[in-house]
């Protein structure tokens, strides 16, 4: 078997549930995932970018205005789009998330809905091991990743540094890598009563030695994480304009 085809995603988690609060006042009345950015909603690139992938099984975890997403399935309606509700996703973080949509996992994608998608390929579903897709970065504050020879994440950094593998929140995961991140989100959220973390903590850091990650390449113009204001206005000038 070639091994870039060792694994198939066959399903999709995506995350949807925060309420984006570096973007107020837009998200003040619409989940950030919804905005629409040069005349596309953020999580509708991502679901397009999916589907064109053949990845037809998409569930999406919602909580802050969760009924705005109701439209999605009808829209959508030759994929099959599951909504979830999170009713921690005020008090906790998005590992709550994670923990709704634990009986999903494995031969899956998992992606935080306010991505923009400029390059579906990237969301090819065949991948040879777990891990996440990753930009080479000089030097960054965002999660940075160290890697063997082979691409297999030997640390990572939440601070940042210099010269690594910037994470970005898409992520694959094969059937025995989802099954053993059901069990240890469980024991992290259910069983330790842990829900101030990111659900990234639970693999990369809380149980490290237990994966064996490996980067997926990508490059810069493949998508775009928007964190606040000011990136989203030099995106969209128009939204700066509604904004003044």
């Amino acid at each position: 078997m070639d091994e870039l085809k060792r694994y198939k995603a066959t399903k999709a988690i995506i995350m949807a549930a925060g309420r984006g609060s570096r973007l107020s006042p837009i998200t003040d009345t619409i989940p950030k995932p919804l905005i629409e950015v040069n005349g596309r909603r953020m999580i509708e690139t991502l679901l397009d970018a999916l589907i064109q992938n053949g990845v037809s099984d998409i569930y999406i975890v919602t909580g802050y205005l969760k009924e705005q997403f109701d439209y999605l399935p009808q829209k959508y309606s030759y994929v099959n789009i599951t909504l979830l509700f999170n009713p921690y996703y005020l008090s906790c973080n998005n590992i709550s998330s994670l923990y709704i949509a634990r009986a999903y996992l494995g031969n899956c994608i998992i992606a935080d809905g306010d991505l923009i998608i400029y390059n579906p390929h990237i969301l090819e579903p065949y991948f040879d091991a777990s891990g996440y897709c990753s930009i080479w970065a000089e030097e960054t504050n965002e999660w940075l990743q160290t890697t063997d020879g082979e691409g297999y994440v030997v640390s990572c950094s939440r601070s940042g540094g210099k010269k690594g593998w910037q994470l970005f929140s898409i992520s694959f995961w094969s059937e025995n890598d989802g099954q053993k991140l059901c069990r240890h989100i469980e024991e992290i959220f259910v069983e330790r009563a842990i829900t101030d973390i990111f659900w990234d903590d639970v693999p990369m850091f809380y149980f490290k030695d237990e994966y064996r990650l490996k980067i997926r390449q990508i490059q810069h113009n493949d998508l775009v994480e928007i964190d606040n204001l000011s990136e989203l206005s030099i995106i969209d000038p128009k939204i700066a304009e509604v904004i003044i």
